[in-house]
């Protein structure tokens, strides 16, 4: 293992801290954070300290479509002992209601 890998323990501890950083972003038109309204669909982290999100948006059209990716990569990067944060936005699968966590339906009333 070189002087710039971090341990799996580490990678593991980022992990849950960047999802607790996703946790309060919030898609403008929805008072659910994008992590319950099931948004991210996965959280890579690499052994160099690089995250990887890789998210959609509720629609193409989304107003947030510009914003929303850049505050998810801009908490991403604020983790300590994390050195660079990518996000990807992809459209396959699309985002639906059922997506959403138990949480999120209790409080959208659904």
């Amino acid at each position: 293992m070189d002087a710039s890998s971090i341990s799996t323990v580490e990678q593991n501890l980022i992990h849950g801290q960047v999802i607790e950083q996703l946790r309060t972003c919030y898609d403008p038109e929805i008072p659910v954070n994008i992590y319950e309204l099931g948004l991210i669909y996965d959280v890579k982290v690499a052994a160099d300290g690089g995250v990887l999100v890789v998210m959609t948006l509720t629609s193409p059209n989304c107003p947030a479509a510009q914003s929303l990716p850049a505050d998810v990569e801009a908490k991403a990067k604020s983790v300590p002992g994390v050195t660079a944060a990518k996000v990807n936005v992809v459209w396959d699968p699309s985002w639906n209601p059922s997506m959403m966590t138990e949480a999120a339906r209790l409080q959208l009333g659904m």
